[in-house]
């Protein structure tokens, strides 16, 4: 049982120590997601407290030789315009699929941003686990067709708001959503490299898992907008929905639901659902006809 009271993790602005320091001498650490679990050089924790439990995350330390990543994809100061980026968005949307930022805590290393800790687990796992079939990737995929067509659901629902709110997906893939089977529902994080607005792809290659990404993601100077989401999207949905085959015969929705998501996942632009809302729009359209 939690005990009453307000966390110092929510009351706190500003600190004058590391956050790990201040995390440690406050919580009880459960997880912890540094260099032994990613390559971004963030560092974040899964941690207790007699309140109750949080998710904190930050820039991590500001020489990256000490995260022990040999190149992370981004140096401290963009880690941390990242994390304001999270701010922002968080600002801007509140949706049950997206767990709520409860404070933001300044340090002499950036901001920690503290979370309330989404129930579940991740789907995204390396990929050498994606073949075992007690791995929430493949417990996802195998859901009975109504709660996995209802999860689906919620994802395009949040996305239909972020993109109302303006903001267009980047780095959005299986490692986002966190799954509680026992309900089940969704939660989606780790979005700080969404974008507001349209915006032109000045990466090359920019974020995100291969398996999800729109050709525009890939090519020097190609706008990146809703349609771009759209397809991640749909990318999404078609991966999981045919239960990892990707063959339309074992999508788990009806032929016409499956050519709402594949319309989303055309190669071009111009082929897809102009909007977020309007893909939303055909999904529901389709979502129970026979």
């Amino acid at each position: 049982m939690r005990r009453s009271g307000v966390s110092v993790l929510l009351t706190s602005k500003a600190v004058n120590e590391e956050p790990g320091d201040y995390v440690r001498r406050h919580c009880t650490v459960i997880a912890e997601f540094s260099a032994a679990t990613q390559d971004s050089g963030n560092v974040s924790w899964l941690v207790d407290t007699p309140q109750e439990r949080y998710f904190v995350k930050t820039a991590g330390p500001t020489d990256d030789r000490a995260s022990h990543i040999a190149a992370p994809y981004l140096d401290h100061s963009e880690r941390v315009g990242l994390l304001r980026n999270a701010i922002k968005l968080a600002a801007s949307c509140a949706h049950v699929a997206l767990p709520r930022l409860l404070n933001v805590i300044e340090s002499p290393t950036g901001p920690a941003l503290v979370y309330e800790a989404a129930p579940g687990e991740l789907v995204g796992v390396p990929p050498e686990q994606r073949g075992d079939p007690s791995s929430a990737y493949r417990r996802f995929a195998l859901l009975p067709a109504d709660e996995l067509l209802g999860l689906f659901d919620v994802l395009l629902d949040l996305h239909r708001d972020l993109a109302a709110a303006g903001w267009v997906a980047v780095d959005l893939y299986d490692g986002c959503l966190i799954v509680n089977f026992e309900e089940p529902s969704l939660r989606v994080v780790d979005l700080d490299t969404y974008r507001r607005g349209p915006s032109v792809n000045d990466m090359g290659r920019m974020f995100g898992s291969t398996r999800f990404m729109a050709p525009e993601e890939f090519e020097m100077g190609a706008v990146i907008d809703q349609r771009t989401t759209t397809f991640t999207l749909g990318r999404l949905i078609w991966h999981f929905g045919t239960r990892l085959t990707e063959r339309e015969q074992d999508f788990c929705g009806t032929p016409a639901l499956a050519r709402a998501v594949q319309r989303a996942c055309q190669p071009q632009p111009g082929d897809r659902h102009a909007s977020v809302a309007e893909f939303a729009a055909e999904w529901e359209a389709q979502r129970f006809l026979p």
